[in-house]
């Protein structure tokens, strides 16, 4: 007797025969895995058995950020947040402790402070310019992990990263960097010894401000295998439209990344000579502080940097931003278009207070003309000197 319609409508449909070869990667959509027989339902050889340890899109992508980050493996979140919370977690347990770079990403401090302190992991923070020696000669028996972030969020204190690693390395220590402004193209941490390359791919991989996801790439076994242990035991998931749209955005991160790079060094340099400007904090820019170190181990830079104005009010830097029309007032970065924001609110909750000279504010730089985004910033100038007067 032929099967009701029910049936033939359930097992209608799906897909036999090879798919056409396209230049991108079929997106997979299902948390259910077939398997081919009962002896596949309990692997021990960590084979595939549910949707949510990713599917082809998403292993499309963990290969191309291998590439990407000379990596042996890579573990994707989420968000950006969720890869840094997410590797933390793989690899610390209580009594642990964690040395933290004073300008890391504030949400990722907020994690140390509300998170991992409540478990039982002592976290202390060093300033970014401290000299590495004297970093890792302070770590106690218990530090497990040294959390760096170079260039610093907001300031863009740059950190000899490469002699930290091999100085914690020495000492059994794990070390870990965000290195999402360099998007693991400008600079590989995994090369320079450190063992846990985090970034949030929301900005320069997926390009386009629409999409969230992080990565963390590793080069030992080991550490593959705690990572992967982490995702699976905390229930981190992506979608494979969303790996998609990363992979897509991957595949020209190379020619934005130069455009973005290009034009924030040109509004940098201009912004320098600015009277309503005290410092531009460009790490890429001749002259600047962390010059020499970033020329040594970065191969360009991105478009993100700042900038601290003379002291005024308040008002005035709100004058500043509020006239403001082609730069988007927004968090986030990395993405096509040109955002600014004032960064003084972020910088209470850190130990170490250098002097800026006056209100520290953000720009990032995106992929309009750069001549467009100078009469823009004039514009916001007139404005701020209307208000402070």
């Amino acid at each position: 007797m032929p099967p009701k319609d029910e049936t033939r409508l359930i097992r209608a449909g799906h897909g036999a025969g090879r798919p056409a070869k396209t230049v991108g990667p079929a997106v997979q959509k299902g948390s259910t895995v077939l398997l081919p027989d009962a002896a596949s339902l309990y692997p021990t050889d960590g084979r595939l058995t549910y949707g949510r340890q990713g599917l082809s899109a998403q292993f499309a992508l963990q290969a191309a950020l291998c590439e990407l980050e000379n990596a042996r493996a890579v573990a994707l979140y989420p968000s950006g947040l969720a890869a840094l919370t997410g590797a933390l977690l793989a690899v610390l347990k209580a009594g642990d402790e964690v040395l933290a770079s004073d300008v890391i990403y504030r949400p990722t401090r907020r994690f140390c402070e509300q998170v991992l302190k409540r478990f039982g992991v002592g976290v202390r923070y060093f300033d970014s310019r401290q000299d590495p020696t004297e970093l890792v000669a302070g770590a106690s028996d218990a530090t497990r992990l040294i959390l760096m972030e170079s260039p610093g969020s907001l300031s863009f204190e740059m950190q000899d990263v490469a002699q930290v690693a091999e100085l914690a390395r020495a000492r059994g220590i794990l070390t870990a960097a965000d290195n999402t402004w360099a998007a693991g193209l400008l600079y590989r941490p995994l090369d320079h010894g450190v063992d846990i390359s985090i970034q949030a791919l929301t900005k320069y991989v997926a390009g386009h401000s629409d999409v969230f996801m992080g990565s963390a790439a590793v080069a030992d076994a080991k550490l593959a295998h705690a990572l992967d242990d982490g995702v699976h035991n905390l229930g981190w998931s992506v979608a494979g439209d969303e790996a998609y749209q990363v992979l897509r955005g991957l595949r020209t991160l190379p020619t934005r990344l130069a455009r973005h790079g290009t034009s924030g060094l040109a509004v940098a340099d201009w912004l320098r000579g600015r009277p309503e400007v005290v410092q531009v904090f460009h790490p890429a820019l001749p002259g600047a502080p962390d010059h020499a170190l970033w020329a040594r181990d970065y191969s360009g830079a991105c478009g993100l940097f700042g900038f601290s104005l003379r002291p005024a009010p308040s008002a005035a830097v709100d004058a500043f931003l509020d006239a403001l029309s082609l730069f988007g007032l927004g968090f986030s970065w990395g993405g096509f278009e040109s955002l600014a924001i004032s960064c003084d609110h972020q910088l209470k909750v850190r130990n170490f207070h250098p002097d800026y000279g006056g209100p520290l504010m953000r720009l990032h730089i995106g992929l309009e003309d750069p001549a467009d985004l100078i009469a823009d910033l004039e514009q916001g100038f007139t404005a701020y000197r209307t208000a402070k007067a």
